[in-house]
């Protein structure tokens, strides 16, 4: 096989994993903690090039196997193949306690409609939804590029920052990229029980409301946060892009720690926040208010509401940032689930009974486009209610401050 790092096939290893679905459905809930193992990837010819970052490194410092598994579904029993990457060792980059890694799959080998797992350790590993999981679409594996930071390490994601230097890192020669920035909105989601109706569908198509044209090989700084599509010369597809704000994903000024507060609050009380002479002092008087005055409450809620929020930033950005994604809301007031289960058609979120409360399940389907080829939407209930106001209760009494 004609390609830049050589995989070693062990169709015996099949006989070794455990059935997924044998006992219990596979379990995604550790793809929504803050460190995960991210990934991304690049066409380069008839190779696939998979780059991750483990946010820890160790099991590949002890030189444990990094296992690659293809599979029909995300709930599927068995995988399709399996494989171990050699020479990981050369392949190891120490960032920290973080380790980076990168290797090559044959295009002959992949096929759009499967998932990729990926993993550090024994043959579970790999088969658990803990692994990073890599769908495959024909546009990913179209894709002869990866976004790149100043000093040429894959960025793993698909925001930046406004003035952040990034490349375009193209496999064969660099090309000119066409950038566009569209005129759209940003909206939070509406509540879990509201009307569908409700809810509106957006414009068919964006307005460009900029654009400009790199040179092949430059570094690109968009200075304004907003929605954009990188297309390189030659290439048939876009990619969308969201620029953030300097501190993303964390939420630092007044107007940023007001708006999550839509799911908490009502209008009313949000117009006087925001018209406050001091709106910073206000909020923290609307969580010192839901604390019935007692700080250290008062400070633990505001800890955990924004943390949640700077964390669905980084999980869930879309075409917007990630604490106003259907997601984003339900991970913000609901907190980590604590079981989320996958299919190609869906994705359910079970949060199991506390306190004598009731159990829920959330149901999101994907609804993937350019600007957010990973995106789901919830399917909005009348049930949700009154769970729904029972957790937003919690918050505006800072119950779910830890220690209350």
């Amino acid at each position: 096989m004609n390609h830049q790092v050589r995989l070693l096939l062990f169709w015996g290893f099949l006989l070794t994993l455990p059935l997924a679905a044998s006992a219990q459905r596979r379990d995604f809930a550790g793809q929504y903690r803050h460190q995960k193992i991210l990934v991304d990837s690049r066409r380069e010819g008839d190779s696939l090039r998979v780059y991750l970052r483990f946010p820890d490194g160790s099991a590949l410092r002890q030189k444990q196997p990094l296992r690659v598994l293809a599979w029909p579904a995300y709930d599927a029993r068995r995988p399709l193949w399996a494989d171990t990457v050699s020479q990981l060792a050369r392949r190891l980059r120490s960032e920290g306690p973080a380790a980076r890694v990168e290797f090559c799959l044959p295009m002959a080998r992949l096929q759009a409609g499967t998932v990729l797992s990926i993993a550090c350790g024994p043959a579970s590993a790999a088969v658990s939804g803990e692994a990073a999981w890599l769908p495959l679409t024909a546009a990913r594996l179209a894709r002869p590029y990866v976004l790149t930071d100043s000093l040429g390490a894959p960025l793993l994601r698909h925001t930046v920052r406004a003035g952040e230097a990034f490349f375009v890192d193209r496999y064969g020669p660099e090309q000119p990229v066409n950038v566009k920035q569209y005129t759209t909105p940003f909206v939070a989601a509406l509540p879990p029980h509201a009307d569908p109706l409700r809810q509106s569908a957006g414009p068919a198509t964006l307005a460009v409301s900029d654009s400009l044209y790199a040179r092949a090989g430059v570094a690109l700084a968009l200075p304004e946060p907003g929605l954009y599509t990188l297309r390189l010369a030659g290439e048939p597809s876009m990619l969308g892009l969201l620029v953030t704000g300097a501190e993303y994903p964390d939420l630092t000024t007044a107007d940023e720690l007001i708006q999550p507060l839509i799911y908490l609050t009502t209008s009313a009380e949000r117009k006087k926040l925001y018209e406050a002479p001091n709106p910073k002092k206000a909020v923290d008087e609307f969580w010192l208010k839901a604390a019935a005055g007692q700080q250290t409450l008062a400070r633990q809620a505001i800890r955990l509401y924004y943390s949640r929020a700077a964390t669905a930033n980084q999980l869930f950005a879309a075409h917007k940032a990630g604490w106003m994604t259907d997601r984003g809301m339900l991970y913000m007031v609901l907190g980590v689930p604590d079981a989320v289960y996958r299919t190609a058609q869906e994705e359910r979120w079970v949060y199991h009974a506390r306190d004598n409360g009731s159990s829920a399940t959330y149901t999101f389907r994907p609804k993937p486009s350019t600007f957010a080829p990973e995106h789901y939407e919830l399917v909005r209930r009348p049930e949700n209610e009154r769970l729904w106001y029972a957790a937003v209760e919690q918050w505006r009494k800072a119950m779910t401050a830890p220690g209350r």
